[in-house]
């Protein structure tokens, strides 16, 4: 307790100007995600609070991020729209949601994942950032010009005739679910199909025109429409807000300009008393627990959102490891991987029980509290604190932000988000991979796919095909060198190693020496197959060098095996010097020691390998008499 109070003034300003710097993104997240700006509040207060409290990162200050609230948009879209467009419906299924995916990293946590994080190809991570910035500056594009698809009466009324069926079908499934018979109730289903009001059609055709419009293939399916309804007042709210973040970064970068474009334009904007159109009211007073997370759904609803959660609790640890790096290096401190992924678990959790949105640690909040003298964990715990004070005292204030203006904060993180030193880095990355014959990089292409897949269909499978691609192509690589330096070659065209010079000049073209070099494994065995077909037919013993075959696993062992027996039923001798523990052990749980190279034939040196082929083996072909 005592070294938690220990720089009580720098973790007091450090946590203030955090929490102060965290306010317009918190809001501008809730209301990008759909659930509004309560709900980026709320989750900046607990995860901050709860994260500081329990995690390994003593300067981090943690909330929700563009990368977490990118994936959870997409989650809440979806719940949403699977509740027929009512969020009030859908927020139970979301929230557990966001619960799961802290309970998850909890788990990564307690098992000691924290230190693989690291292991996630850059490629992917780099795809996946900039995809995160076009979407929020692509779907940041309609409020901005004051465009909502929802509101376009012209748009809306398309979907009327979509909306009926939609509904229409919905009774029949009622009257499936009831054990009606359509055919023998007509009379019902006609009463139930005439209640249908006018006011339901148009609420599922706003469902179904907010669906349509949602996304950034959604964004430019109607673009046209938006830019022929302009609202020049909005446009001007987030061209101006844009304009200060920009401009006032080049005066100081000791205030926010953020916080200075929010407070200015609103200000402007209430004073003036122009016709804007305000974000959605916070609710004033404490948070209240969503205990319906654990009594208004099912844990089938749930199922279908496992692997969802687990993405979005693995984007979570690896955006606030990476963040505890930066940390790191300006407090020249070391950060505890496991801890940290523990804390961010908690806070995510006690988030979504009061209806927060899921966050991780935040760089920019991070720098500006170590900066402002941030040291330890109270730091994280007084920006947390001080939102809740801004939440019960200015929340009346704030909930007459123009929505322009978060549109505006939200394009300029959108456009900070992407990962340009990798876009750079393109044109200099080697070429080492061919597709439809033309030379390409292989990186480029796991950046390119990732950054297409996030961007136009799903940010969760996205990361996924990622992976899978990058594995593949890391693991063909590895095969390739493996191969290649595992050479094939007789021993008049391969450079002796040092203790192979004392082999007898007319025993050279009697014994083969295989020199394995490097791990046998699954991407590197069909080289070695071949191994075989190619020693020459005048050897009658070849020699395996398995000093340098590190590892080996089960693809790798069998074709070991196959080999051996090809060249057993050759008549050939197999001898094997110098194999290490790991490949010892696995031949021997398979019988291929002592059943097919018996120990004899094994010796810990080349030396000793040598006085058993001037033994055994003649010039000629033939072997002595033991």
């Amino acid at each position: 307790m005592k070294k938690l109070f220990s720089n009580f003034r720098g973790d007091a300003f450090g946590g203030i100007t955090a929490g102060i710097v965290a306010l317009p993104l918190a809001l501008a997240f809730g209301v990008s995600s759909g659930l509004g700006p309560s709900a980026g509040l709320y989750g900046a207060i607990f995860i901050s609070f709860f994260a500081a409290l329990f995690g390994g990162t003593s300067t981090q200050i943690s909330g929700p991020t563009a990368p977490m609230t990118a994936v959870s948009m997409v989650i809440i879209a979806g719940l949403v729209a699977a509740y027929d467009g009512d969020v009030n419906k859908a927020l139970p299924v979301i929230l557990a949601v966001f619960l799961l995916a802290g309970l998850m990293q909890i788990g990564l946590g307690v098992l000691g994942m924290g230190k693989y994080i690291k292991y996630i190809p850059y490629p992917v991570v780099s795809g996946f950032m900039t995809a995160i910035g076009v979407i929020i500056l692509v779907t940041q594009i309609l409020p901005a010009v004051g465009y909502y698809p929802k509101e376009d009466v012209a748009y809306v009324n398309q979907f009327k005739p979509q909306a009926e069926e939609i509904i229409l079908e919905n009774i029949l499934k009622e009257e499936a679910g009831e054990g009606l018979l359509v055919l023998e109730n007509f009379t019902e289903t006609t009463r139930r199909a005439e209640l249908i009001t006018e006011e339901d059609i148009n609420k599922e055709s706003k469902t179904l025109a907010g669906k349509e419009a949602s996304g950034v293939l959604g964004t430019f399916k109607v673009i046209g429409r938006a830019l022929q309804n302009i609202n020049f007042l909005e446009l001007i709210l987030a061209l101006a807000t844009i304009i200060i973040i920009y401009g006032f970064k080049r005066i100081t970068t000791k205030i926010p300009s953020a916080l200075v474009a929010l407070v200015v334009v609103s200000g402007v904007a209430v004073g003036f008393d122009l016709p804007y159109r305000p974000i959605e009211q916070i609710p004033t007073g404490l948070p209240i627990p969503k205990l319906e997370i654990f009594t208004e759904f099912s844990l089938s609803s749930l199922t279908p959102y496992i692997f969802t959660a687990l993405t979005l609790a693995l984007l979570g640890a690896i955006d606030s490891l990476l963040t505890s790096v930066v940390a790191d290096n300006m407090t020249k401190t070391k950060h505890k991987p496991n801890k940290e992924l523990v804390g961010q678990g908690i806070g995510n959790s006690i988030g979504a029980l009061f209806g927060g949105l899921p966050g991780a640690g935040a760089t920019i909040r991070t720098v500006v509290n170590i900066n402002a003298g941030g040291k330890t964990k109270l730091s994280g715990m007084i920006a947390g604190v001080m939102l809740l004070v801004i939440l019960l005292v200015l929340s009346p204030v704030a909930s007459q932000i123009p929505a322009a203006v978060l549109a505006g904060i939200l394009i300029t993180v959108g456009i900070g988000v992407m990962d340009y030193k990798g876009l750079r880095a393109i044109p200099s990355l080697p070429r080492d991979a061919k597709i439809a014959g033309i030379k390409v990089s292989s990186e480029v292409i796991i950046m390119i796919v990732v950054l297409l897949l996030s961007t136009f269909w799903n940010l969760v499978y996205a990361v996924g095909i990622g992976l899978v691609i990058a594995s593949l192509m890391f693991m063909k690589k590895i095969g390739d060198l493996t191969a290649k330096r595992s050479d094939v070659k007789s021993l008049s065209k391969e450079k002796y190693w040092d203790d192979e010079m004392e082999m007898p000049e007319k025993l050279k073209e009697e014994v083969f020496i295989k020199h394995v070099k490097g791990p046998l494994f699954f991407g590197s065995t069909s080289e070695f197959q071949s191994l075989s077909k190619q020693i020459p037919e005048t050897a009658t013993a070849v020699v395996f060098r398995m000093d340098r075959m590190q590892y080996l696993d089960q693809s790798g062992l069998y074709a070991l095996e196959d080999v051996f027996v090809d060249l057993k039923q050759q008549g050939k001798d197999v001898l094997l010097v110098d194999v290490l523990e790991q490949p010892y052990y696995l031949m021997e749980r398979i019988d291929i020691i002592p059943d097919l190279i018996p120990k004899e034939n094994i010796f810990a040196t080349f030396k000793e390998c040598l006085v058993w082929i001037k033994a055994n083996v003649k010039d000629n072909g033939t072997k002595n008499n033991k």
